[in-house]
């Protein structure tokens, strides 16, 4: 097999906090996007969570992350458009995209908030079954982000600002090319490149047409990249769990094995009735780490190479993960070298 070249890396953190201390953790997060730029970092990527002790806000953390950063790209990994309105979500993340000078990368699925019966009145207005949670929702933000002019050509809206054609506003103009689809089913991976969405991929897929985690998404690949109907060129970011062990302490050690044992019994077989995969976690020396990558059927298709941070970890192994895989990993799959050159 032909040896990969990366080329871009990125991260993606779960953004832990203790509830005790939500600002403590938050800002820890925004300081390891920082050491992820002092490192080279091509991008930092957070995952959107709700109702746990996590980022429930992407669009708010990395408008912060724009004020701590100024090279890197900043992702979100993956806004669930089912909690979202779809317009006042293009609002925010244009004015993020703004303020970070054009460096906004927008994961986003669709699908019924997981939680929408739990929070009830609290959340939903009206019958959640009338409710369009398909991927026209998502379609929806990606047509306001066009920036088109609203109403007639003769339109005006008049405020103490003045008199003003409307459009949404600010206009973020290029952030419609960096949006991403989180595609893990061959429907959502075909909408997605019919659509001009760029694909994320990660550890999980649903297994359909073919057995085996990587024949799978081999299988996912192959479809976006022959049904690309977007602008320019298809972009794949490909997800793995990588913890290597180099930098660390005897006990951190131990606790990344552990964490690697506990939950390598579901990357066996498919897991229930959807037959949801699983693909194993990598934990080991950086060299061993490089090797296994390089035998990644997927790794030669994506552009981009995400660590993903596992959940509960310290700031300070995140930060050893993220120098180990920066220094002993991605040279060695030819990211650099170009820019070297």
């Amino acid at each position: 097999m032909a040896q990969a070249s990366i080329r871009q890396i990125a991260f993606l953190t779960p953004g832990n906090y203790d509830e005790s201390d939500p600002r403590a953790g938050l800002e820890q997060t925004l300081d390891l996007f920082a050491t992820g730029e002092a490192l080279g970092f091509d991008g930092a990527w957070v995952r959107q969570r709700h109702l746990e002790p996590g980022i429930s806000s992407a669009a708010t953390f990395l408008a912060a992350a724009t004020q701590r950063t100024r090279r890197i790209d900043l992702g979100t990994a993956v806004i669930q458009m089912g909690y979202e309105n779809p317009f006042r979500l293009a609002e925010d993340l244009s004015l993020v995209d703004i303020l970070s000078g054009g460096r906004l990368q927008v994961g986003l699925s669709a699908g019924p908030p997981a939680y929408g019966a739990l929070l009830g009145d609290r959340f939903l207005d009206g019958d959640p079954a009338l409710v369009d949670h398909s991927h026209r929702r998502v379609a929806r933000l990606a047509a306001n982000l066009d920036g088109d002019w609203l109403g007639e050509p003769d339109t005006r809206i008049t405020s103490a600002a003045g008199t003003h054609r409307p459009r949404l506003r600010p206009h973020a103009p290029g952030l419609r090319q960096r949006l991403w689809y989180g595609g893990g089913s061959l429907r959502s991976v075909r909408w997605a490149a019919e659509n001009g969405f760029h694909l994320l991929i990660g550890n999980i897929n649903i297994a359909e047409e073919r057995d085996g985690f990587f024949a799978t998404q081999a299988h996912h690949v192959e479809l976006f990249r022959a049904q690309w109907r977007g602008v320019g060129a298809p972009r794949i970011a490909l997800g793995r769990v990588i913890v290597p062990l180099d930098g660390a302490d005897p006990a951190t050690r131990a606790r990344y094995r552990d964490y690697a044992a506990s939950r390598h019994a579901r990357t066996r077989e498919p897991q229930g009735e959807r037959r949801t995969q699983f693909a194993p976690d990598l934990v080991s020396t950086a060299a061993e780490i490089v090797e296994r990558l390089r035998a990644d059927p997927i790794l030669p298709f994506a552009d981009t190479l995400r660590l993903e941070l596992p959940y509960s970890f310290a700031l300070d192994a995140y930060r050893q993960i993220l120098a180990d895989f920066r220094t002993l990993i991605a040279p060695q799959l030819g990211w650099g070298v170009e820019a070297a050159a």
